[in-house]
């Protein structure tokens, strides 16, 4: 299966996902987006069209973790999008793997972002 493929069905089941996740004022979507070198994490409020935090392996704060693992800086972000949540007020999302399987970077997320107080 070619990368192409792999990606047009992550597509199909993010699709298939997206169509009962839903993020409200009082629970947003934490939305997670993974590009071969990168990783992404937004909290959405679906009804107003904001996004509430965001953080990524390309903010400054995080520029410690360039040489490392790439499981360690997605729990750098998953511990930084918590953080930008909770000095918002958001404790509790919905989470949305974006047609991912849970394993490695995305798991290592989600596992800090809930260690750091973020409930879903």
């Amino acid at each position: 299966m070619s990368r192409f493929e792999r990606n047009q069905a992550r597509k199909k089941r993010h699709r298939r996902v997206r169509k009962k996740i839903f993020g409200t004022p009082e629970r947003p979507r934490l939305n997670v987006y993974r590009s071969l070198k990168n990783i992404h994490a937004q909290i959405i409020d679906d009804v107003n069209g904001h996004t509430i935090a965001q953080a990524s392996t390309l903010n400054s704060e995080l520029n410690g973790y360039k040489g490392k693992s790439n499981v360690e800086a997605s729990a750098a972000v998953g511990k930084l999008v918590a953080q930008r949540a909770k000095d918002k007020g958001v404790e509790e999302v919905i989470f949305d793997r974006s047609g991912y399987q849970y394993h490695g970077r995305i798991k290592s997320l989600a596992e800090a972002a809930r260690k750091e107080g973020l409930n879903f």
